[in-house]
């Protein structure tokens, strides 16, 4: 990292009620362009020690002989990635990026979000990955060439924190998101029911072993969001509410009892995880959204 690329502090004359002033972080814009450069390679490379973790233990469980075989060569695929410096899977995905953004951060030398999309160009040019972002979805299919624009959902914070988590999203995954506008009066039956009969659907679409995530509440828009943010979660953590944790525990169960297997073609584990958020909403509504990651579920951060 050279002196351009550095982290300083300045001071900003906002004053308090106490009449201090506040400390500012700022954050040079090339430093966010190399970190997103770094992180879009490293996700594409490297499988979180979770989900590797989570793969090996369901080869133990497998009933399925075939289905044992396929999380075996899950595994071998990610240990060939990993030493090789190779995409774990050709879809590299949209870059879809989570962002925590304190209010005491400042960016110095342009906006954060073209920060990202630059880092983006580079590290999947860099890096060998697949662009696959087309620049109109319906009537001028062309492809970007360098994977942007990213997908960027930004949460302002108080404090001086900023951190980037890039979710590379493929297609085959990404297209069995599903979406349920319920009433009110449904419960948790309807929503266990509505999970099972979307990856039952799915079969081997998404390359299960998957893992879910839902989000429930909020807007049609929020839900969705909540969805694939729950994707970042630890595999196999539970919601900090413990109605929600065996409600996650109860979906887990039913999904690995449907037969889908590895890949589609039978067994035992369909999914590693199921990890649900939710949100208040609007007293005539109960959103819940389903967004699934396949077995290569990556992802990877950094903290400026």
């Amino acid at each position: 990292m050279n002196g351009n690329d550095s982290i300083s502090i300045t001071f900003c004359v906002t004053f308090f009620e106490t009449g201090q002033v506040a400390a500012m972080k700022t954050i040079s814009y090339n430093t966010v362009v190399n970190a997103v450069h770094n992180i879009c390679i490293q996700a594409c490379y490297n499988l979180p020690d979770d989900v590797y973790d989570a793969l090996r233990q369901a080869a133990t469980t497998e009933q399925s002989p075939l289905g044992k075989s396929i999380l075996h060569k899950c595994l071998q695929n990610a240990d060939l990635a990993a030493s090789d410096h190779l995409p774990i899977c050709q879809d590299t995905g949209t870059a879809v990026f989570f962002v925590t953004l304190g209010d005491g951060v400042r960016i110095d030398g342009g906006l954060l979000t073209d920060a990202i999309n630059e880092g983006t160009k580079l590290g999947y040019s860099d890096g060998y990955l697949r662009k696959s972002i087309v620049n109109d979805p319906l009537f001028d299919r062309v492809n970007t060439r360098d994977n942007t624009p990213a997908s960027i959902h930004i949460d302002l914070v108080k404090g001086d924190i900023l951190s980037i988590t890039v979710l590379p999203k493929g297609g085959g995954c990404e297209n069995m998101s599903a979406l349920s506008m319920m009433k009110p009066a449904d419960n948790k039956d309807s929503i266990i029911d509505f999970v099972t009969a979307t990856i039952k659907k799915a079969g081997g679409n998404p390359c299960p072993p998957v893992v879910i995530g839902i989000g429930i509440g909020g807007t049609a828009d929020k839900a969705a969001i909540l969805a694939k943010k729950a994707l970042l979660r630890q595999v196999g953590s539970s919601n900090a509410d413990n109605r929600y944790a065996a409600l996650e525990q109860e979906i887990l169960l039913r999904v690995n009892c449907t037969g889908v297997g590895p890949q589609g073609l039978g067994g035992t584990t369909t999914a590693l995880a199921v990890h649900i958020e939710y949100a208040p909403c609007h007293i005539a509504s109960m959103p819940v959204a389903i967004n699934i990651n396949c077995h290569a579920a990556r992802n990877a951060s950094v903290e400026l």
